[in-house]
């Protein structure tokens, strides 16, 4: 039993043109006309491979095919939300992986105990609405419903206004559901797979992740009459946090990652001084304590550079995940999984959050990765070869199938 490869890569291309850049990549923010247009793409294929399509009260769709007994369901699922000028195997890839699975269970007809469910989960990426994974989080229980309706984009657009205007303001709870287990293909955006000429990561767990915002009131004044001894630039303090969020990274060591990814000045001319800068600031590490040491050295190293520039400041750290351990179980079906599908494996952590991390709160969790070329992603250059994609779908039906049962 094997996936249909050239069904596959249709589907690929077919949702990859939804969104599509002139460089081959996507942007389709969380609940754009663009997204809306991927889920309609995604769930009129659901329904054509004969699922029972229902949508909750956060935009997360669940498209089940029955089993055979009354039991808690075997959900794959993943996102079709892209960050801007962003790759199309990000998310989407889990998704269309997971229904080719239930496609090639049609085509076989093989009937399961367990239900099999495919899920897409609202705004994973947080490039629009922040934070990330938010519908995930509210079904877990992690996130608060109405937290995540009032959240805003940068042009003050609350989510549950889009979610209403697009037509996925669903009437099912956004609640935890009970799963016989969960299973979320991805890309590793990363690059050891590749560099060590595997088609499979078996997915143990995901970093602890943490984000904070900074922002920074200096003093807005011209940029030719005003003498540098009186200036207070925010943008000279903020350059020095950006160099010792750097340096945190570098003097911890280890498997520690830091990052400023977002940085607004304002007003952003070429004659004024800048007089607020916002920043963002992304950690990441397998160890809830070395991040916990990494978050206690960032606010000195922002107070010290205010302090030297005669600024002010406001540090929120407004988003922690712990690490997530997988389920063993679902791990050790995984492996098996990649074993017979013929792939060359290997265990693995995943470096990015994915749904996969709110999913393991409330049930037996585990995801299969498959390579990124040049370990890259978030970005149009982002790819992954077929015979990767076909290694990886394999492993996630055997998986699936071994977890739901044959009746």
């Amino acid at each position: 039993m094997n996936v249909d490869r050239q069904r596959l890569e249709q589907s690929i291309e077919e949702l990859g043109r939804i969104g599509q850049t002139p460089r081959g990549g996507l942007t389709r923010l969380a609940l754009t006309d663009e997204d809306k247009r991927g889920r309609d793409w995604m769930v009129a294929r659901m329904r054509e491979a004969g699922l029972s399509v229902t949508v909750d009260q956060m935009g997360n769709i669940f498209g089940q095919r029955p089993g055979t007994a009354p039991l808690a369901p075997v959900m794959m699922g993943s996102h079709v939300d892209s960050v801007p000028t962003g790759g199309r195997y990000d998310g989407q890839l889990g998704v269309l992986c997971g229904l080719e699975v239930i496609r090639t269970l049609n085509d076989e007809k093989l009937s399961t105990r367990h239900p099999v469910t495919l899920a897409i989960f609202t705004n994973e990426e947080g490039a629009r609405f922040q934070p990330a994974m938010i519908a995930s989080g509210v079904m877990a229980g992690k996130i608060a419903l109405e937290d995540a309706y009032n959240a805003r984009d940068k042009d003050g657009i609350r989510l549950v206004d889009e979610l209403e205007r697009i037509g996925y303001l669903g009437p099912e709870p956004c609640v935890p559901r009970p799963f016989r287990a969960y299973l979320e293909l991805h890309i590793e955006q990363g690059p050891f797979l590749e560099e060590e000429g595997l088609s499979v990561g078996v997915v143990e767990g995901i970093v602890a992740i943490a984000w904070s915002r900074l922002t920074i009131h200096g003093v807005q004044d011209h940029a030719g009459p005003t003498p540098m001894r009186i200036r207070h630039d925010a943008l000279v303090a903020a350059a020095e946090v950006v160099s010792g969020v750097r340096r945190i990274a570098r003097e911890i060591g280890g498997e520690l990652v830091t990052t400023i990814g977002n940085l607004v000045v304002t007003p952003n001319i070429v004659n004024a001084i800048p007089g607020r800068v916002t920043l963002s600031i992304d950690m990441r590490d397998p160890s809830d304590a070395t991040l916990d040491r990494a978050l206690a050295r960032l606010e000195p190293i922002v107070r010290e550079a205010c302090e030297r520039e005669g600024v002010r400041y406001e540090l929120e750290n407004y988003w922690r995940v712990p690490y997530t351990p997988f389920d063993r179980g679902v791990v050790d079906t995984v492996e098996r999984a990649a074993r017979a599908a013929g792939a060359r494996y290997r265990r693995i952590l995943s470096g990015a959050g994915h749904d996969a991390q709110y999913m393991a709160a409330i049930g037996p969790t585990g995801m299969v990765f498959v390579p990124s070329h040049d370990g890259r992603s978030h970005c149009e250059e982002e790819f992954t070869p077929i015979d990767d994609i076909e290694y990886g779908a394999r492993t996630l039906l055997v998986a699936a199938l071994d977890l739901a049962g044959r009746a």
